[in-house]
């Protein structure tokens, strides 16, 4: 079928959409080049359909989400990808969409950000029953990534993630507030997040960060403008492809985003949970994106004896391990750790309710607040040492495969014990 890919208001190119698959197999004409999806190339006048087909595919929601199976069998859908022109493309992270040939919608008709949008897809992703034998499928949900159990709900006005936990200790929901209440000590500029329950189940809620005049581009769309040569650092590919866009100095941003995963022990940083904003009409870079998405941190699938001893913990975007990744860091000067002092009581606070001690017990709650205190107290020695040291940048302990984690693995925490 014929479609106009259009970025708000902008047709951007004719394409055709494979109706067994939902790929994209043609495209036909290029109409703004400029306002391609970031990292797709134009050759010979057209956009690469690879590339293209790339960014499509990740438009959709990934087959590792946490119930997705069964979700795509109750709506009896064989692929996510299926879903995308159910909704014609429409996200809550950004201005594109596809438009049916010779269908007289615009997108003030049907964005997401001004107009209501189904709860249909979000019950069925959280295994509620279908309200009904007609499903609405006009959902910002059919284009979220990531791969826990999350919704969009438009809550008093506002559009709204909620996003679940994995198994076994559902800790993510309670590390996103933790990270909030740190960021907002150290002046670190982030998204909120708060904890509900829904059925005796924690989740983390936040507010969209996104506007109807801007687009959330990831990291790893950007690294795609330009091939990273060997002897370049990921570090160094990331920030040599911002200055290439135009896009405002990020050093700082980026300083502050790598102290905060330290501190927190985040091991899914990936490069699509961060990124820049811009200006969807004019194109214009806004700068670093707010920091979201930190709750796969504090040794969130590990036991406690596993978290005190820090084994097994992993780290992205650039480095493998967070003892490499912080020597990025290229000025402590913001960095004031004495905000820090109360971290017992904001941690104990969130994980000390009656229905978080459902999954957090006192040992682990214990084994986490000792980890966070030992990388308060190692922090602030680098950052008095900083000074006196120059880090030689180089491609060693570069993460090499940067992809989200797999929720699904049925992880049993007596099989984790060291």
């Amino acid at each position: 079928m014929d479609y106009a890919l259009m970025h708000k208001r902008i047709p951007v190119a004719h394409i055709e959409l494979d109706e067994a698959t939902g790929s994209i197999y043609k495209i036909n004409k290029v109409l703004a080049p400029e306002h391609l999806p970031v990292g797709v190339p134009l050759r010979k006048g057209t956009a690469d359909r690879t590339a293209l087909n790339s960014w499509w595919t990740d438009r959709s929601i990934p087959t590792s989400r946490s119930g997705i199976r069964e979700a795509l069998e109750t709506l009896n859908i064989s692929s996510p990808k299926m879903l995308l022109a159910r909704c014609y493309g429409l996200s809550l992270s950004d201005q594109y969409w596809i438009k049916p040939s010779g269908c007289g919608l615009s997108w003030e008709d049907i964005n997401f950000f001004d107009n209501a949008f189904s709860d249909d897809i979000g019950d069925v992703l959280f295994g509620h029953p279908p309200k009904g034998l007609h499903l609405d499928l006009r959902s910002p949900d059919n284009t979220s990534d990531g791969c826990l159990k999350k919704r969009w709900k438009i809550i008093n006005g506002k559009r709204c993630l909620i996003k679940g936990g994995s198994n076994p200790f559902r800790q993510q929901p309670f590390n996103e507030a933790i990270a909030t209440g740190i960021m907002e000590r150290l002046n670190i500029p982030h998204i909120p997040y708060t904890v509900i329950w829904d059925d005796g189940s924690p989740y983390s809620v936040c507010e969209n960060f996104v506007t109807s005049d801007t687009d959330l581009v990831s990291a790893w769309r950007i690294m795609q403008i330009k091939k990273k040569e060997n002897n370049t650092s990921v570090y160094q590919h990331f920030i040599h492809c911002c200055n290439t866009l135009g896009a405002p100095d990020i050093r700082q941003a980026l300083d502050q985003m790598l102290v905060l995963d330290y501190l927190i022990a985040n091991e899914d940083r990936h490069l699509n949970n961060f990124g820049l904003l811009r200006n969807a009409e004019t194109l214009e870079w806004i700068g670093y994106a707010p920091i979201y998405d930190s709750g796969s941190s504090l040794g969130y699938d590990k036991t406690a004896a596993q978290i005190l001893a820090e084994k097994d913990i992993l780290c992205k975007p650039y480095k493998k391990h967070h003892i490499e990744q912080i020597k990025l860091v290229t000025s402590f000067h913001w960095l004031d750790l004495t905000k820090l002092s109360d971290h017992r009581e904001l941690i104990s606070g969130i994980l000390s309710t009656d229905s978080a001690k459902d999954f957090i017990d006192d040992h682990r709650k214990e084994a986490i607040l000792s980890s966070v205190k030992k990388r308060i107290l190692a922090l602030e020695k680098m950052a008095a040492d900083s000074t006196k040291k120059k880090y030689q940048m180089t491609t060693q302990d570069d993460v090499e495969r940067n992809i989200a984690e797999d929720y699904t693995k049925n992880k049993d925490p007596q099989k984790m014990l060291p």
